[in-house]
């Protein structure tokens, strides 16, 4: 209403990304519920992937608003633009701002919380509708300073650029998940520090692989260990590994694939039966 009001473009082209915003929020919504479901016969390792997939219809909807921006902004350049009113306009783009920055800091909270992506990506969206507000509010009130009225479809093609970028981070991170993306490095390094911590207890390790679905974090390996030990030693020894990797990272779910030693080796630190009978010990890989 305040952009037909008052004629200007950039508040049409706020309209329009509150507009589809509003619309990912509803995605979100059915996508976090969807994805708290737990596995089933038909879907054994869980629903995760619906964030993902929730993520990259949401970046395709504001790669959407951004075209339709920029569509009114150049039709508004060559028609010549015609801005009336723009303290209205500056008054409903100060509530936009003051809205969207107690919605997204609060989104943003939870976001982290629940480490989910879905809740994430609104969060984004509401952040940048934060920050192209505060782009909109100056333009109008460069235009109501110095009366160049083209300054007000310039600032909405800078509103759709920056939409844009938005959405591009969104799908890179989104579409991550959906190519089964290894964890962030940070998160790989907690996981070699938990296992590097019980060296001498068990050899090495190999084959680590991770990747994330939603908010669940999958994680497998390769644990090397004396071919001495009992069954249910190495046993504890994985659910121990699993304990100390799951304080660290939540959501994990771990698959361990536990490897005996190679017996001809000189380096292994383990106190091993073999070590005292051939008088060298078992290899690690």
């Amino acid at each position: 209403m305040a952009g037909i009001l008052t004629g200007s473009v950039s508040i049409l082209a706020e309209a329009i990304h509150s507009a589809i915003d509003l619309l990912a929020a509803v995605i979100a919504f059915i996508s976090v519920r969807v994805s708290a479901r737990p596995a089933d016969k038909d879907h054994p390792f869980g629903h995760g992937k619906v964030e993902n997939i929730s993520g990259t219809v949401e970046a395709a909807l504001i790669f959407l608003a951004a075209i339709l921006i920029i569509y009114e902004a150049i039709k508004k350049m060559i028609v010549g633009p015609e801005l009336e009113l723009p303290e209205v306009g500056m008054g409903i783009m100060g509530l936009s701002v003051v809205a969207n920055l107690l919605v997204s800091r609060y989104l943003l909270r939870v976001s982290r919380r629940t480490d989910s992506l879905a809740i994430e990506a609104d969060a984004g969206h509401l952040t940048t509708d934060v920050v192209t507000s505060i782009g909109v509010l100056l333009g109008l009130l460069a235009v109501r300073l110095t009366g160049v009225q083209m300054l007000d479809p310039l600032v909405a093609l800078g509103v759709a650029l920056l939409i844009m970028h938005t959405a591009y981070r969104l799908t890179r991170k989104s579409f991550g998940g959906l190519v089964d993306e290894r964890l962030p490095a940070t998160e790989e390094q907690l996981i070699t520090r938990c296992i590097t911590e019980h060296m001498g207890e068990l050899l090495g390790f190999h084959e680590l692989r991770t990747r994330k679905a939603g908010t669940q974090r999958e994680i497998d390996l390769h644990l090397v260990m004396s071919k001495t030990l009992t069954l249910e030693e190495v046993h504890n020894m994985c659910d121990h590994l699993e304990q100390d990797i799951r304080g660290s990272l939540s959501n994990v779910t771990m698959t361990i694939h536990a490897e005996p030693c190679e017996t001809e080796c000189g380096k292994c630190t383990v106190v091993c039966p073999l070590r005292n009978n051939k008088g060298n010990g078992a290899d690690s890989k």
